[in-house]
Formats: C-alpha cells, structure tokens, sequence
C-alpha cells in the first residue's frame, strides 16, 4: 500500500486525485496539505507540511510553485520522493527541484497524461521527418482561470519537437509587433484561454500544399489525476534523481 500526502488537496485536481485514488486499493492518502479549509474529506488536513505528525511513501502535489520549497525541505529532510504536478515554475524553481533530486526522487512532468505523452513521442518524431521543411506551430488552449501561459505543456510539447529537429530553433510567442517574413526556424507559440476548457494542445506542421496536424483534446481533469496516481505509485521506494512520465510508461 502506497501512503500518499496530497498537496493542494482543497483545489479543483486535488479533488480529483481524491476520487482517483479512493478506487483503488492499492494506494492510499493519509494526510492532506492546503492553505484553505475544506469539509468531508477522508483524511486530516493540515496548513503546512511543516504541521505533518504522520509519514508517508509519496507526495502529490496540485498546488502553487509559491509551496515549493516547504515541499524539497519536507522531502528531503524525510526522504520522501515528491510527484510535482504544478504548473509555471521558474527557472530558478526547476533548478531547486534538480538539487533536490540529488537527495532524493523527484518527478516532473509537463503534463500527467498518457495522451499528451504519446503525442510528445510522435511530435518529435515528425519533427525528425519534416523538421528542415515544414514550418512549426504550436496552438494551446484552456479555462479563464489559469494563470501560466503558455502551458507547460505546450513548453514540453515544444521541447519534443526542439529534440527531433537538427537546429536550435526560436521561440515565437507573438507576432504584432512583427513585420517580416516568417523565419523557417521558428517555432509560434499561442496561448488561448475562455471559457471552462480543460486542455487542447495541437502542433501543426505547415508544409508546401500539404499539413500535418497532431493534437490531444483533455475532456476533463481526471485524466491528469490518474496519470498523478500512476505516477506516485511508481515513485514508491526510488532511488534519488529525477523521474518523468517516459519511466512510468516504459516501467
């Protein structure tokens, strides 16, 4: 059995991965951490990791990049390997999470499901076939309320591309103030957000007479708290460094 502590357990994917993981028996949550009270929870909840009484094999976080350095410290100082699901982390955040996956197991992901993984697969390997002549784009959108653009996951989608092609290209996040000729080592980068969108990422490969489009549509956020759980019980028990979804799909 695989004791989790969920971080941001209060938010709209902490409920999720509540639910996720209350039908299995193979995991379970035993404590709760957020800044914000809620009610009829299955397990205690507390303000601060700092506040923790009770041990645990994982932590799943949902929360804000603002908690963690409460989550490395707790991590580290208990040797608990942590599956960091946030979004919008710095540069100087990632580097932390890097030192820390010196001491102990760190997971990150740009995005935790299956679907978006696979299509990070297949975007750098048609970046492989039609990088030199194809132009590049890369269309994201979700909610009102997400606060991070673009999406981490269309920066890891960009990265799979970046890793399939044989140049360093150029990230092109808006083009108004723009009025010249399209480079072919661009990479457009456009961020939409309305409504109560879950999740669309596409990556269009324009080419002479002929597209090429790949793209994942998220129905609802189940699909990241699965792939959460998935993820905190393959981290059970790993050794330190850093872990991502490629591991959990490949075993």
């Amino acid at each position: 059995m695989v004791k989790v502590i969920l971080s941001g357990c209060c938010g709209k994917m902490g409920n999720a991965v509540t639910n996720a993981i209350s039908s299995r028996d193979d995991i379970k949550i035993v404590a709760g951490v957020d800044i914000f009270e809620c009610d009829r929870l299955p397990y205690p909840v507390f303000p601060a990791f700092n506040e923790l009484p009770c041990d645990a094999d994982v932590i799943i976080d949902f929360s804000n990049p603002s908690v963690l350095p409460s989550i490395l410290d707790y991590a580290v100082k208990n040797n608990v390997p942590a599956v960091l699901c946030a979004t919008g982390y710095t540069a100087e955040q990632n580097k932390m999470i890097e030192d820390a996956s010196e001491s102990v197991a760190m997971f990150r992901s740009g995005n935790m499901s299956l679907g978006i993984n696979l299509l990070s697969e297949l975007a750098k390997a048609a970046a492989k076939v039609l990088g030199g002549s194809f132009d590049v784009e890369i269309v994201e959108a979700h909610h009102n309320l997400k606060l991070d653009a673009p999406s981490g996951t269309a920066l890891m989608l960009e990265k799979a591309v970046e890793d399939g092609l044989d140049y360093k290209p150029e990230l092109v996040y808006d083009r108004h103030n723009r009025s010249q000729k399209r480079d072919k080592h661009e990479i457009g980068m456009h961020s939409i957000r309305g409504g109560t969108i879950v999740g669309e990422h596409e990556i269009i490969f324009a080419g002479n007479d002929e597209i090429i489009k790949l793209s994942h549509t998220a129905l609802s956020k189940n699909v990241f708290a699965v792939g959460a759980v998935n993820a905190a019980v393959y981290m059970k028990d790993k050794q330190n460094g850093m872990y991502d979804m490629s591991d959990v799909i490949n075993g």
